[in-house]
């Protein structure tokens, strides 16, 4: 399986392409109840769904790996966005900031290099537990 798409909801479509775009994503969708982002890292897809009522805080949080992610906090400062925690290096050996979008989802840009999928006190598994699982 290969994770390539994930939606979160909104109930302002036009500001949540704004915060998205400001963020860097690539708008390839654009109607008045659903907009979806390329993300070009990986060619995954990021989306956006109108919700009528309103949305659960804390429910969400969606994470997007940035190499330069001290570069990229200052720059998207200077664009106006304000964000709820700073770079900051992170016991589990990533380092993180965190900004909410229009509606509340909390967004993490991070930077983990290969402690993404290997960290120290990763899982050994086999390779037939691998298969199976799949």
């Amino acid at each position: 399986m290969n994770l390539n798409q994930i939606t979160v909801s909104s109930t302002n479509i036009a500001k949540s392409v704004d915060f998205y775009t400001t963020l860097g994503l690539e708008l390839i969708v654009d109607t008045p109840h659903y907009a979806r982002f390329l993300v070009h890292q990986g060619q995954a897809t990021f989306s956006v769904a109108l919700r009528n009522e309103a949305i659960p805080q804390n429910g969400t949080k969606v994470y997007f790996e940035c190499d330069n992610l001290d570069a990229k906090v200052a720059k998207l400062q200077t664009e106006g966005l304000e964000f709820t925690e700073l770079p900051t290096n992170k016991r589990y050996l990533w380092r993180e900031a965190h900004i909410n979008d229009p509606d509340g989802n909390v967004i993490c840009l991070y930077y983990a290099g290969e402690n993404r999928i290997n960290p120290p006190w990763r899982v050994q598994n086999n390779e037939s537990n691998l298969t199976k699982n799949i």
